[in-house]
């Protein structure tokens, strides 16, 4: 306890002169217990005035928890950074908070078991080096949660709390399964792939949320996604720029954003080129940008931007069965079949991020049906295929019930 500048557990004979206050603080110190339970920590400050006793109530709350701060402080300019156990495993007994920069190291594998829950300090990152893997496996009734370290409920849709998960360039053969990202900076960004031939990424039955610049950043990357809802940014849904290659099936990309300031920017870009420190031209192959049965749905009139160099290079790209908010020319085969334009998709709560289907919404059976077979159950776990199995699925994460 701190009365005025002095510390002490008790403290007597304080004079308050007349139209005068007093200021008292307390802190309190949680003890871990090794659970996963939050602690209410009650107490009283007991206040003794010309023979009158009174005293005031104190709560705390409190978790005991796996704290990642700091350990390793370079001189190469690189941000002083936590390196995690090689191949280490993340258990959901107790939440695991981030400060700062958490590394997994090249050649190591950070495993993260269903249920575990991440919380990332201001600016918080989750980084992982060249040749490094993150493996998140959560499940339908204990998924992986990322978000920030404020728990009030002031805070349960605020974005930016936190800065992202990166997989930086030559990371490889990274899993992300039934996770929730939210209310961070970027949610997942994904560097070049590097030498591996396998995606750099398998994202599935995920959700990532709330953030202040882009749920997915993509730069000359292997992603492949099913079942997955990327929603609600101030910049980019996903932008996938510096070519690459990427797939996704039975995905919603969906942007209403209200937080703060307009969105000027499409949900949704595509782009093969930049320019280097020389201001050269440099090129990189858009190899393939796939979306079948999709939704790609926002508030601006064009949530489609594609941003290709008249200098050459591959700029492929194509939406099947999908439901498209844009003003593009959709008659080209090539890049476009079996499309639906500019027809609201009726989200139950597009502001409180409910993007399931109401009923009469024109995503509802105009899927694919070779597609709902290879992803039989939605984000729901509810089957796509109903009866014979003819009937075709709805468009994007959620079976309208």
């Amino acid at each position: 306890m701190n009365v005025d500048g002095i510390s002490s557990a008790s403290i007597t004979n304080v004079d308050i002169p007349k139209k005068d206050s007093l200021f008292v603080f307390v802190a309190v110190t949680v003890n871990p217990n090794n659970q996963n339970n939050p602690l209410i920590i009650r107490d009283s400050v007991v206040f003794e005035v010309n023979g009158n006793t009174q005293s005031v109530g104190l709560e705390a709350w409190g978790q005991d928890a796996y704290f990642y701060t700091p350990n390793v402080f370079p001189t190469n300019g690189l941000p002083p950074y936590h390196v995690i156990s090689c191949n280490d495993v993340w258990k959901n007994d107790k939440p695991h908070v981030i400060y700062g920069y958490a590394v997994v190291d090249s050649d190591c594998k950070l495993s993260i078991e269903p249920g575990t829950k991440v919380y990332m300090h201001s600016n918080g990152v989750l980084w992982v080096f060249n040749k490094g893997t993150l493996v998140i496996q959560g499940s339908y009734n204990n998924p992986v949660t990322f978000q920030g370290d404020r728990l009030e409920a002031d805070y349960a849709q605020i974005p930016g709390q936190w800065g992202k998960i990166w997989l930086s360039a030559g990371s490889q053969d990274n899993i992300i399964d039934w996770a929730l990202i939210k209310n961070g900076g970027i949610g997942v960004q994904a560097d070049t792939l590097g030498a591996s031939t396998n995606p750099t990424l398998r994202l599935s039955n995920t959700i990532i949320e709330n953030m202040s610049a882009a749920a997915l950043y993509a730069q000359g990357s292997y992603i492949q996604a099913y079942n997955c809802v990327f929603a609600n940014c101030a910049q980019y849904v996903a932008a996938l720029t510096l070519g690459g290659n990427y797939s996704f099936w039975q995905c919603t990309f969906a942007d209403y954003w209200n937080y703060s300031g307009n969105r000027q920017t499409p949900l949704l870009v595509l782009n093969n080129w930049y320019t280097d420190n020389k201001g050269t031209l440099q090129i990189r192959n858009l190899d393939t940008a796939y979306f079948g049965n999709c939704i790609l749905y926002g508030n601006l009139p064009d949530e489609i931007g594609l941003d290709s160099t008249s200098h050459g290079g591959n700029f492929n790209y194509k939406f099947e069965y999908s439901l498209l908010h844009t003003s593009l020319n959709t008659s080209n085969t090539h890049h476009f079949k079996t499309v639906y334009i500019n027809s609201d998709p009726l989200f139950i709560n597009s502001a409180g991020n409910d993007y399931r289907l109401s009923p009469g919404s024109p995503a509802i059976k105009k899927g694919s049906t070779a597609i709902g077979k290879m992803f039989p159950f939605d984000l729901n776990k509810h089957q796509r295929l109903i009866g014979s199995g003819n009937i075709p699925p709805d468009l994007g994460a959620y079976q309208f019930q």
